[in-house]
């Protein structure tokens, strides 16, 4: 009988690490600066909506769970700043204030995007599949906090904290049911899909059937009389 090495598990750690890396990704294209985030991860026993805008996403399938990142107002403002510009708009079109809907809309796109990202990455990796609801932003003065109701079961929370190419700094709180995802065998990872492939393939399945040449049906005549 072959003996077998311990299982490998993969926890909240991991999956924070993965939630981190789909941030600072998401961000760093966005914006073209640098995202990182600290080495450190805080151990938190609820999720917060805080000043100045506070945004959060709920999913659910594989696992359930909360994310939810606040800004402050000068983070936000240089992330949608740097968001907007590197899209092409001019420099005199962009809001002036982090209140604005037009910040609130960028920061929300952000956050599909990041969400979006790390969804792709749990089905690929760990072979699970999750969903997410439309992501939402409040902006809050400084004398207002939401605690955010999660409905897990064995909720464990954690913060990261996150800081810009200007140093402005943000929080990342990630609730989830306590989980591991144990492999049973090995497996290759599914490959990140390429766009360029999936718009070739979507052409080619799409591309107009040559036409063949039939031989003669004795029905052709009948049909052909009657106007068919």
């Amino acid at each position: 009988m072959s003996t077998q090495g311990s299982p490998i598990a993969y926890g909240t750690e991991d999956l924070l690490i993965s939630l981190c890396n789909s941030v600072t990704k998401t961000l760093t294209a966005a914006t073209r600066s640098q995202i990182h985030y600290s080495g450190m991860v805080q151990r938190i026993t609820k999720t917060c909506l805080k000043p100045d805008i506070g945004c959060f996403v709920l999913f659910d399938g594989g696992f359930s769970g909360l994310v939810v990142i606040n800004f402050t107002a000068k983070t936000a403002m240089e992330l949608y700043e740097s968001y907007m510009l590197n899209m092409g708009m001019p420099k005199e079109e962009l809001a002036g204030s982090y209140t604005s809907d037009e910040v609130s809309n960028a920061m929300g796109e952000l956050m599909n995007q990041i969400i979006g990202d790390f969804t792709s990455k749990i089905q690929r990796e760990l072979q699970t599949h999750i969903t997410q609801n439309q992501p939402k932003m409040l902006v809050l003065n400084k004398q207002v906090q939401l605690s955010v109701d999660t409905n897990l079961d064995n909720p464990e929370a954690r913060r990261v904290t996150f800081y810009t190419g200007r140093d402005n700094i943000f929080y990342l709180e990630l609730a989830i049911d306590r989980t591991e995802f144990i492999k049973l065998y090995d497996f290759e990872p599914h490959a990140v899909p390429n766009p360029d492939e999936l718009i070739e393939q979507a052409h080619n399945g799409h591309a107009p059937a040559t036409q063949t040449n039939n031989p003669p049906d004795d029905n052709d005549d009948l049909l052909a009389a009657l106007g068919m």
